[in-house]
C-alpha cells in the first residue's frame, strides 16, 4: 500500500496545471455584463470544487485511507479540490475563447445600454427626434424588415426595368437590321428568278427555230460568197 506522501506526490498537479490562464490582452476595457458573469462563473467553479467534504473524499478514497490511518490526507484532499478546480476553470475559459463570449457579451451590454439610454430619452435622439430607423414596442417586425427590404426591393427592380429596356431597344435594332436583310434577300432572289425565267424563254425560243432550214441557208451564204470572190 503506498504511503500518503507517495499518493500525494503522484496525484499533486504541477505549477503549471496549477497556474490560472492568463487572459489575452484587449484594448478595450471589458464590459460589467462580462465582468459579473465571470465574477459569478469562477464562483461556481470554485464552489463545485470545494463542496466535497473531507468525509466524502475519505468515503471515496476509503482503501488510501484506512492504508495509511496515521497520515493527516486533508492536504491531499485540498490538492486534489484545487486541481479539479483549475481544471474545470481552464476548460471553461478554453470554451469561452472558442465562442467568442466576451465579445457577444460586451456586444450585448452595448446593445441593452444603448437601448435603455433611448428609451430613458422618449424612443429620441436626445433632441426629441425620432429616427427613421428606430425600433419602437408598438412596431411589428414584419413591418421593420419591410421598411428596410423594400426599398432595396425597389432599386433592383428599376434596375431591372431599366436594363429590360435597353434589351428591348438592342432588339428592335435587330429586328430592324434583320428585315432589312431578308428584304435584300428577296429581292436578290426575285431578280434571279425573272432571269431564270428570261433564260427559260429563250431556251424555248431558240427550240422553236428551223435547224434544217438554218443550215441551208447557211450552206447557201457560204457558197454565195465563196463565188462571188474574185479569182
Amino acid at each position: 500500500m503506498a504511503s500518503s506522501s507517495q499518493l500525494f506526490n503522484a496525484t499533486a498537479p504541477t505549477a503549471a496545471e496549477l497556474a490560472t490562464p492568463t487572459p489575452k490582452k484587449r484594448v478595450e476595457p471589458p464590459s460589467k455584463r462580462w465582468l459579473h458573469f465571470h465574477s459569478a462563473l469562477q464562483l461556481a467553479i470554485q464552489r463545485v470544487a470545494h463542496k466535497w467534504t473531507y468525509e466524502d473524499f475519505a468515503e471515496c478514497f476509503s482503501a488510501v485511507v484506512e492504508g495509511d490511518k496515521d497520515a493527516d490526507l486533508t492536504q491531499l484532499h485540498t490538492t486534489i479540490s484545487r486541481y479539479m478546480e483549475s481544471m474545470i476553470s481552464t476548460s471553461c475559459e478554453q470554451l469561452l475563447e472558442k465562442y467568442n463570449a466576451r465579445e457577444n457579451i460586451d456586444t450585448l451590454h452595448s446593445v441593452v445600454t444603448e437601448a435603455r439610454a433611448h428609451k430613458a430619452a422618449g424612443g429620441s435622439d436626445g433632441e426629441g427626434n425620432l429616427g427613421p430607423d428606430v425600433w419602437r414596442e408598438n412596431l411589428h417586425p414584419k413591418a421593420a424588415v419591410r421598411a428596410r427590404t423594400v426599398p432595396v426591393l425597389e432599386e433592383e427592380v428599376k434596375r431591372l426595368k431599366e436594363s429590360l429596356a435597353e434589351l428591348e431597344n438592342n432588339n428592335r435594332e435587330l429586328q430592324l437590321v434583320m428585315q432589312e436583310n431578308v428584304r435584300k434577300r428577296e429581292e436578290a432572289d426575285q431578280k434571279a428568278t425573272q432571269l431564270l425565267d428570261t433564260l427559260v424563254e429563250v431556251h424555248a425560243k431558240w427550240d422553236e427555230l428551223p435547224l434544217e432550214q438554218i443550215q441551208e441557208w447557211a450552206l447557201i451564204m457560204a457558197e454565195t460568197m465563196s463565188t462571188s470572190r474574185p479569182p
